[in-house]
């Protein structure tokens, strides 16, 4: 058994210590917000926050981060009242909408560790790959987040 920490909740999995999280989100502990992309961390789609780090959580084995504080989409706000989620909206930032969790956590994740970021910030952070090219307005929405988050 690996015992997780999960959005601030405590589980328990019978799973190989070599899993990846991402399975272990979706199949075992039923969070489908972080998607399946590419399986091999290259589109973003799978990225959570690993002790506050973005990390994409399809090259992770689960055995790793055992004792690490883990956040999901689901996590980062029950209400969708996070800067970065209001700014998604206000943006209007998603058209198919698949990567947006992913691109949600990274924005986050950036915005945690840089409050003000620049637009070369920005370009260095967020490497999740968007097929529909809402590039422009993620940053904006990071931009708005920034401001929304110094509130």
């Amino acid at each position: 058994m690996i015992r997780l920490t999960i959005n601030g909740q405590i589980h328990q999995v019978d799973v190989d210590a070599d899993t990846p999280l991402l399975w272990v989100l979706r199949e075992w502990i039923g969070l489908t917000g972080t998607k399946y992309g590419c399986g091999a961390g290259q589109c973003g789609c799978c990225t959570v926050h690993i002790d506050g780090v973005a990390i994409r959580s399809c090259l992770v084995p689960v055995g790793s981060v055992s004792a690490a504080a883990i956040t999901t989409i689901e996590g980062l706000s029950p209400d969708a009242s996070h800067p970065v989620q209001k700014a998604w909206l206000q943006h209007e930032v998603p058209q198919c909408g698949y990567c947006q969790s992913g691109q949600i956590m990274a924005a986050a994740a950036l915005l945690a560790a840089k409050p003000r970021p620049n637009d070369a910030d920005i370009r260095a952070a967020m490497t999740n790959i968007c097929r529909c090219g809402t590039y422009q307005r993620i940053r904006d929405a990071i931009h708005s987040a920034a401001e929304l988050g110094k509130a």
